[in-house]
């Protein structure tokens, strides 16, 4: 997997595509809408917890791993959780935990304009990157899904397209699917999604004492 940072901006694109006050004249009205619903409805919620499966294949599509995890967003604090890693941040700090290495790395919070936050993600940053349309309606069981079409406006990034699905009913985003340039394919898929969550502000600083023998790297 690539760096941390770039799977967390991954994984919360799958919950928090938003689209507010465009100024691309060549985005597709109707997936504005769609999009714009998804940002009300998630500005409704408090906290949210949701359990995702990320799945990773190279350009031939063939698997390379299948992951779950769980995330955790509260305000500006967010915790995701995968197998073998870890990240707390508690809106200042964050603190990345490999358990491999039983090491965790400390940073700040950078809020300068080129840096990919949270904060931002829960925004409009992706309306200034991303041209969007609408490419349709599928079915996946019970739930009626519509796909929209996102291209980066930068083609410096090393993706290209990203495909985000959303539910209809709930106006929720059920999938996310993001391709490399090299080929490779990330979908994160959303298992199950709480808006209602309780989560204690603990849950978002790392308790080095819960985790004997810790290698600490301060980068602040």
């Amino acid at each position: 997997m690539k760096s941390f940072y770039s799977f967390i901006a991954c994984s919360l694109i799958a919950l928090t595509v938003s689209a507010q006050n465009n100024s691309i004249g060549n985005n597709d009205p109707a997936a504005k809408k769609i999009l714009d619903g998804v940002s009300a409805q998630f500005k409704t919620y408090k906290a949210i917890q949701a359990v995702f499966t990320l799945k990773v294949e190279d350009a031939k599509g063939k698997v390379q791993g299948i992951k779950k995890g769980t995330v955790y967003l509260k305000g500006q604090k967010y915790r995701v959780s995968i197998t073998g890693q870890e990240i707390f941040c508690d809106g200042k700090t964050i603190w990345t935990y490999d358990k491999s290495t039983n090491e965790v790395t400390i940073t700040a919070v950078d809020n300068s304009a080129s840096s990919i936050t949270p904060q931002k993600l829960f925004t409009n940053f992706y309306d200034k990157d991303f041209l969007y349309k609408l490419n349709g309606e599928q079915k996946e069981g019970n739930k009626t899904l519509q796909e929209i079409e996102l291209t980066p406006t930068d083609k410096t990034k090393n993706f290209h397209k990203v495909y985000v699905l959303v539910d209809k009913a709930t106006k929720n985003i059920y999938s996310t699917r993001i391709l490399e340039k090299g080929g490779n394919k990330f979908s994160y898929t959303i298992n199950s999604f709480n808006g209602k969550a309780v989560v204690a502000d603990a849950m978002f600083v790392f308790d080095k004492a819960k985790f004997p023998g810790v290698e600490v790297v301060d980068l602040r």
